[in-house]
């Protein structure tokens, strides 16, 4: 698993977004950006993250960060999912999981003595000039997102 401490660059991606668009992450140096990993649309914990950060979405505009939500789902199941919740951030597709990886997110997980790999929910506060500021492994959803705005406006 990759350790990202803090102070360290993040590492760079480029993934194919909802609408059919395309991020990359060097492309933002100069913008602050958070960048969360989340396992699977339409499940209820994703749900609500995706919604929260919706929600609280004009505040980090205020503050000029950008949202990234990153899951191993299609393009076509972003699509789906940002219509069916009315959702305004910006979805990347990683099928292949290079950035899950790149970010020590896909991991193996355990169900009912069951194991399997899967994304651990992680959220990366990235500043400016692309170096970690903050992270948060293992995310609970109730009160999270309010905690990454709260650290965004430090920066």
């Amino acid at each position: 698993m990759t350790d990202l401490t803090i102070g360290s660059s993040a590492p760079d991606f480029e993934l194919e977004t909802d609408g059919g668009a395309s991020v990359k992450l060097s492309a933002l140096i100069g913008t602050p950006v958070v960048v969360y990993f989340y396992p699977k649309d339409n499940t209820p914990g994703c749900t609500k993250q995706a919604i929260g950060f919706s929600e609280k979405l004009a505040d980090f505009e205020k503050l000029g960060v950008k949202i990234i939500g990153i899951s191993p789902d299609s393009v076509a199941k972003h699509d789906n999912f940002k219509a069916k919740h009315n959702l305004t951030i910006t979805l990347a597709a990683d099928p292949d999981k290079k950035a899950c990886e790149a970010y020590g997110v896909w991991v193996e997980k355990s169900m009912y003595g069951k194991k399997y790999m899967g994304v651990d929910r992680s959220t990366f506060l990235i500043d400016s000039s692309g170096k970690i500021v903050q992270t948060w492994r293992k995310v609970k959803v109730p009160g999270h997102i309010e905690t990454v705005l709260e650290a965004a406006k430090a920066l």
